[in-house]
Protein backbone atom coordinates (compact mmCIF):
# COMPACT_ATOMS: atom_id res chain seq x y z
CA UNK A 1 0.00 0.00 0.00
CA UNK A 2 1.31 3.80 -0.81
CA UNK A 3 2.28 5.96 2.27
CA UNK A 4 2.14 9.46 2.66
CA UNK A 5 3.42 11.44 5.14
CA UNK A 6 1.27 13.80 7.20
CA UNK A 7 2.11 17.38 6.89
CA UNK A 8 5.62 18.18 7.20
CA UNK A 9 6.48 16.76 10.87
CA UNK A 10 3.37 13.75 10.97
CA UNK A 11 3.46 10.52 11.18
CA UNK A 12 4.11 8.77 7.85
CA UNK A 13 0.86 6.14 6.88
CA UNK A 14 -0.80 4.50 4.43
CA UNK A 15 -3.12 6.55 2.02
CA UNK A 16 -5.94 4.36 3.20
CA UNK A 17 -6.95 4.99 6.85
CA UNK A 18 -9.92 3.26 8.79
CA UNK A 19 -12.68 5.23 10.70
CA UNK A 20 -13.91 3.62 13.15
CA UNK A 21 -17.00 5.61 14.34
CA UNK A 22 -19.58 3.50 12.37
CA UNK A 23 -18.12 0.69 14.84
CA UNK A 24 -20.51 2.14 17.96
CA UNK A 25 -22.19 4.67 17.12
CA UNK A 26 -24.44 6.95 14.36
CA UNK A 27 -24.82 4.57 11.16
CA UNK A 28 -27.02 2.26 13.18
CA UNK A 29 -26.69 -1.12 15.10
CA UNK A 30 -22.92 -2.61 14.96
CA UNK A 31 -22.04 -5.69 15.13
CA UNK A 32 -19.20 -6.32 17.53
CA UNK A 33 -17.59 -9.41 15.06
CA UNK A 34 -17.94 -8.07 12.26
CA UNK A 35 -16.23 -4.68 13.72
CA UNK A 36 -13.04 -6.42 15.15
CA UNK A 37 -12.81 -8.58 11.71
CA UNK A 38 -13.14 -5.56 9.81
CA UNK A 39 -9.79 -4.07 11.55
CA UNK A 40 -7.90 -7.24 11.57
CA UNK A 41 -8.79 -7.29 7.54
CA UNK A 42 -7.70 -3.80 7.25
CA UNK A 43 -4.50 -4.20 9.14
CA UNK A 44 -3.67 -7.22 6.93
CA UNK A 45 -4.13 -4.97 3.63
CA UNK A 46 -1.69 -2.56 5.09
CA UNK A 47 -3.47 0.00 6.52
CA UNK A 48 -1.78 1.49 9.43
CA UNK A 49 -3.96 4.42 10.47
CA UNK A 50 -6.77 3.81 12.83
CA UNK A 51 -9.22 6.98 13.37
CA UNK A 52 -11.46 7.09 16.51
CA UNK A 53 -13.04 9.09 19.01
CA UNK A 54 -13.41 9.48 23.18
CA UNK A 55 -17.54 9.74 22.61
CA UNK A 56 -17.80 7.48 19.92
CA UNK A 57 -20.44 5.35 21.41
CA UNK A 58 -19.09 7.04 24.26
CA UNK A 59 -16.21 5.24 24.86
CA UNK A 60 -16.97 2.05 23.23
CA UNK A 61 -15.12 2.20 20.13
CA UNK A 62 -11.78 2.78 22.08
CA UNK A 63 -12.71 -0.64 24.31
CA UNK A 64 -13.49 -2.04 20.72
CA UNK A 65 -9.76 -1.26 19.11
CA UNK A 66 -7.99 -2.00 22.29
CA UNK A 67 -10.03 -5.39 21.69
CA UNK A 68 -9.05 -6.08 17.77
CA UNK A 69 -5.51 -4.82 18.52
CA UNK A 70 -4.71 -6.78 21.42
CA UNK A 71 -1.24 -8.77 20.54
CA UNK A 72 -0.67 -6.23 17.45
CA UNK A 73 2.50 -4.53 17.31
CA UNK A 74 2.03 -0.44 17.52
CA UNK A 75 5.44 -0.36 15.33
CA UNK A 76 3.63 0.23 11.95
CA UNK A 77 0.08 1.72 13.88
CA UNK A 78 -1.15 5.08 14.08
CA UNK A 79 -4.04 5.77 16.24
CA UNK A 80 -5.71 9.21 15.55
CA UNK A 81 -8.53 9.99 18.27
CA UNK A 82 -11.40 12.99 18.45
CA UNK A 83 -11.84 14.25 21.86
CA UNK A 84 -13.59 17.10 23.45
CA UNK A 85 -17.59 16.85 22.83
CA UNK A 86 -19.96 16.17 25.34
CA UNK A 87 -22.88 14.04 25.23
CA UNK A 88 -25.65 13.28 27.76
CA UNK A 89 -27.17 9.90 28.92
CA UNK A 90 -29.29 9.46 25.98
CA UNK A 91 -26.36 9.95 23.61
CA UNK A 92 -27.27 13.99 22.48
CA UNK A 93 -24.54 16.13 22.14
CA UNK A 94 -24.75 19.27 24.79
CA UNK A 95 -21.38 21.05 23.90
CA UNK A 96 -17.32 21.04 23.66
CA UNK A 97 -15.16 20.99 26.14
CA UNK A 98 -11.57 22.05 25.09
CA UNK A 99 -10.15 23.82 27.98
CA UNK A 100 -6.48 22.39 28.98
CA UNK A 101 -7.73 20.22 32.18
CA UNK A 102 -10.26 18.60 29.98
CA UNK A 103 -7.84 17.96 27.18
CA UNK A 104 -5.69 15.92 29.93
CA UNK A 105 -8.74 14.61 31.60
CA UNK A 106 -10.21 13.01 27.84
CA UNK A 107 -6.47 12.14 26.87
CA UNK A 108 -5.88 9.80 30.21
CA UNK A 109 -9.38 8.28 29.93
CA UNK A 110 -8.16 7.44 26.50
CA UNK A 111 -5.28 6.06 27.07
CA UNK A 112 -7.04 3.55 29.38
CA UNK A 113 -9.60 2.55 27.46
CA UNK A 114 -7.22 1.85 24.36
CA UNK A 115 -4.61 0.08 26.41
CA UNK A 116 -1.89 2.00 24.90
CA UNK A 117 0.94 4.54 26.38
CA UNK A 118 0.82 7.04 23.77
CA UNK A 119 -2.15 8.09 21.12
CA UNK A 120 -0.31 9.60 17.70
CA UNK A 121 -2.79 12.10 16.60
CA UNK A 122 -5.14 13.91 19.13
CA UNK A 123 -7.31 15.86 17.87
CA UNK A 124 -9.95 18.57 18.93
CA UNK A 125 -13.46 17.06 17.77
CA UNK A 126 -14.34 20.79 17.02
CA UNK A 127 -13.75 24.01 17.79
CA UNK A 128 -14.63 25.18 21.46
CA UNK A 129 -15.79 28.68 20.86
CA UNK A 130 -15.02 29.37 24.96
CA UNK A 131 -11.20 28.09 24.78
CA UNK A 132 -8.81 29.88 22.20
CA UNK A 133 -7.21 27.25 20.03
CA UNK A 134 -3.93 28.42 21.27
CA UNK A 135 -4.87 26.82 24.86
CA UNK A 136 -6.33 23.72 23.28
CA UNK A 137 -3.24 22.91 21.06
CA UNK A 138 -0.91 24.43 23.61
CA UNK A 139 -2.06 21.48 26.23
CA UNK A 140 -1.89 19.31 23.72
CA UNK A 141 1.31 20.33 23.13
CA UNK A 142 2.25 19.74 26.65
CA UNK A 143 1.08 15.80 26.29
CA UNK A 144 3.39 15.70 23.63
CA UNK A 145 6.30 16.93 25.20
CA UNK A 146 4.90 14.42 28.54
CA UNK A 147 5.48 11.98 25.82
CA UNK A 148 1.63 10.60 25.94
CA UNK A 149 1.13 12.32 22.53
CA UNK A 150 2.84 12.22 19.28
CA UNK A 151 1.25 14.82 16.62
CA UNK A 152 -1.34 17.30 16.83
CA UNK A 153 -4.41 16.83 14.84
CA UNK A 154 -7.74 19.43 13.87
CA UNK A 155 -10.86 18.79 13.00
CA UNK A 156 -13.54 20.59 11.50
CA UNK A 157 -12.11 24.32 11.11
CA UNK A 158 -11.11 26.91 8.46
CA UNK A 159 -7.42 28.20 7.58
CA UNK A 160 -7.38 30.99 10.04
CA UNK A 161 -7.58 28.38 13.12
CA UNK A 162 -5.42 26.25 11.68
CA UNK A 163 -2.34 29.37 11.37
CA UNK A 164 -3.30 30.08 15.48
CA UNK A 165 -3.16 26.61 16.20
CA UNK A 166 0.23 26.37 14.24
CA UNK A 167 1.76 29.28 15.64
CA UNK A 168 1.39 27.17 18.73
CA UNK A 169 2.45 23.71 18.10
CA UNK A 170 3.10 22.17 14.08
CA UNK A 171 -0.26 20.72 13.06
CA UNK A 172 -0.14 17.23 11.53
CA UNK A 173 -3.14 17.24 9.71
CA UNK A 174 -6.42 18.28 9.42
CA UNK A 175 -10.01 16.23 9.20
CA UNK A 176 -12.64 17.63 7.40
CA UNK A 177 -15.96 15.54 7.01
CA UNK A 178 -16.64 14.21 3.14
CA UNK A 179 -20.41 14.08 2.65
Amino acid sequence: MEHRKLGKTGPDVAAIGLGCMGMSDFYGPADRGESIATIHAALDAGITLLDTGDFYGPGHNELLIREALAGCSRDNLQISVKFGALRDPARAFIGMDCRPEAVRNFLSYSLQRLGVDHIDIYRPARLDPAVPIEDTVGAIADMIKAGYVKHIGLSEVGSDTIRRAHAVHPIADLQIEYR
